[in-house]
C-alpha cells in the first residue's frame, strides 16, 4: 500500500540541532570538544584513582567508579557525532544509526538513575546501619546491584527503541535536535501517536520514580538518623558524605523528569535542545567536579597519585 511505500522512504534522518547558528559552528566545535575531552579525562581519572588507591575501596567508591565509567559512555553517545556534524556540515544519520544512538543514550541514562539509587542505599546503610554495613554492602552485593542496574536498563533501551522504530515514518525526516532523542523522533511518526506516547510516558514514569522513590526513602531515614546525632560536628560529617550525591541526584532526576514525563506536544524545538545540551553534555562533566571538590578522600588520593607519578624535584 501507499503507507508502506512511503514508510520505507525514510532511511535516514537529519539532525538539525545548532544548524541555525551558521556563523558559530567553529566556536561551538571548540567549546564542545573542550567539554568532551575534560569530561572523559575527569571521569577517567576517577576510574583510575578508585581502581588503584587503597583508601578508596569502600562500596561508595565502587559505585562512584561505575558512575564515572557510565558518564564516559553517556557523553560519547552524542558529543562525537555532534562534533562531526559541526565540522563537516553533514547532518545525516541513518535510520539504524539513529536507533542505535537512542538505545545507548537511554541505556546509559537509565542505568545512571538506577546506580544513583544504589548509591543512596549505600549512604543509608553506612549512616543508619553502621554495624551491619559490611554485611549489607559486601562486594558481592555491590556487584549484584550494579549488574542488575546494567541488565535491567538494556531491556529498557531495547524496549523503547524497538517500539518507536517499529512505528511508521512517512515523510519528514528532520529532527530539531543534535541527537536522536525520543520526543523529537516521535514527532516524525505519522498518524495518531497519542496512545504510543501514553505508553512511553507511563513506562518512563515507572522507570524514573521507582529508583527516585528508593532515594527519597533512603534520605528520609538518613535525615532522621542524622538529627539524632548529638554533636554538631558529627551531624555535619554524616551529612557531608551525602551532599555530593544529593547534588548529582538533583541534576539527574530534575532534567529526566522535565524532559521525559510530558507529552510531545509540549516539545519546543527552540528551547529543548538547550535543556538536552545541559543533561547530555554538561552534567557528565559536573560529576567528577562535584565528587572531587567535595570529597576529602578523593582529593587526598589525587594528591598521592600526583606525588607518585611526578617525583619531587630536589
Amino acid at each position: 500500500g501507499r503507507m508502506s511505500a512511503n514508510t520505507s522512504m525514510v532511511t535516514e534522518f537529519l539532525l538539525l540541532g545548532f544548524s541555525h547558528l551558521a556563523d558559530l559552528q567553529g566556536l561551538l566545535f571548540s567549546v564542545f570538544l573542550t567539554i568532551y575531552l575534560l569530561t572523559v579525562a575527569g571521569n577517567f581519572l576517577i576510574v583510575v584513582l578508585v581502581s588503584t588507591d587503597a583508601a578508596l575501596q569502600s562500596p561508595m567508591y565502587f559505585f562512584l567508579r561505575t558512575l564515572s565509567a557510565l558518564e564516559i559512555g553517556y557523553t560519547s553517545v552524542t558529543v562525537p557525532l555532534l562534533l562531526h556534524h559541526l565540522l563537516t556540515g553533514r547532518r545525516h544519520i541513518s535510520r539504524s544509526g539513529c536507533a542505535l544512538q537512542m538505545f545507548f543514550f537511554l541505556f546509559f541514562g537509565a542505568t545512571e538513575c538506577c546506580l544513583l539509587a544504589a548509591m543512596a542505599y549505600d549512604r543509608y546503610a553506612a549512616i543508619c546501619e553502621p554495624l551491619r554495613y559490611p554485611l549489607l554492602l559486601s562486594h558481592r552485593v555491590c556487584l549484584q546491584l550494579a549488574g542488575s542496574a546494567w541488565a535491567c536498563r538494556v531491556l529498557v533501551g531495547l524496549g523503547h527503541t524497538s517500539f518507536i522504530f517499529s512505528l511508521p515514518f512517512c515523510g519528514p525526516n528532520a529532527i530539531p535536535q543534535f541527537f536522536c532523542e525520543i520526543q523529537p523522533v516521535l514527532q516524525l511518526v505519522c498518524g495518531d501517536t497519542s496512545l504510543n506516547e501514553l505508553q512511553i510516558i507511563l513506562a518512563r514514569a515507572l522507570l524514573i520514580f521507582c529508583p527516585f522513590g528508593l532515594i527519597l526513602g533512603s534520605y528520609g531515614r538518613i535525615l532522621v538518623t542524622i538529627f539524632r546525632i548529638p554533636s554538631v560536628a558529627g551531624r555535619r560529617k554524616a551529612f557531608s558524605t551525602c551532599s555530593s550525591h544529593l547534588i548529582v541526584v538533583s541534576l539527574c532526576y530534575g532534567t529526566a523528569i522535565f524532559i521525559y514525563i510530558r507529552p510531545k506536544a509540549s516539545y519546543d524545538p527552540a528551547t529543548d535542545p538547550l535543556v538536552s545540551l545541559f543533561y547530555a553534555v554538561v552534567t557528565p562533566i559536573l560529576n567528577p567536579i562535584i565528587y572531587s571538590l567535595r570529597n576529602t578522600e578523593v582529593k587526598a588520593a589525587l594528591k598521592r597519585t600526583i606525588q607518585k607519578t611526578v617525583p619531587m624535584e630536589i
